[in-house]
């Protein structure tokens, strides 16, 4: 198993709450668990072009299949959007958020890896300008 740094699945889960609470039928619903990860697609195409995105979202999905095994019948397409969500295998609503916080757990931690903690933390925050300055720290809630 390959699970992330703590302190990247503690951010990741602030993150998912609040936009849980921006945007309540994401939490169960197939075609929104993965809001979160479109709202990253436009600032990481242009950090990283279409390819560098597609490598980056393809790995995280990797990392993140180790863990929850529903994410096994995902795949990323060529143009970095979703294949087989579609025809997902029965997945209650906590397995749906267990995968949805182990993609963006993964997804979050290969961006800080690439480009450092302060350049994702400033992208999140474009992204999610509302979310409080407190929640824009990896290491709250450790």
């Amino acid at each position: 198993m390959s699970r992330a740094p703590s302190k990247m699945r503690h951010f990741a889960t602030r993150l998912l709450a609040y936009e849980t609470k921006e945007n309540p039928s994401s939490k169960a619903d197939p075609a929104a668990v993965f809001d979160a990860i479109e709202k990253l697609r436009p600032q990481l195409t242009t950090l990283m072009g279409n390819a560098g995105f597609r490598a980056l979202l393809s790995r995280a999905l990797s990392l993140a299949q180790a863990e929850v095994r529903w994410l096994r019948s995902v795949q990323v397409k060529a143009d970095g959007s979703w294949e087989g969500l579609d025809a997902l295998p029965q997945v209650s609503p906590e397995e749906m958020a267990e995968g949805r916080l182990a993609l963006l757990t993964q997804l979050l931690g290969l961006l800080a890896a690439f480009i450092g903690e302060n350049l994702t933390l400033q992208l999140v925050g474009e992204i999610w300008p509302k979310l409080p300055p407190d929640n824009l720290n990896f290491d709250a809630g450790e």
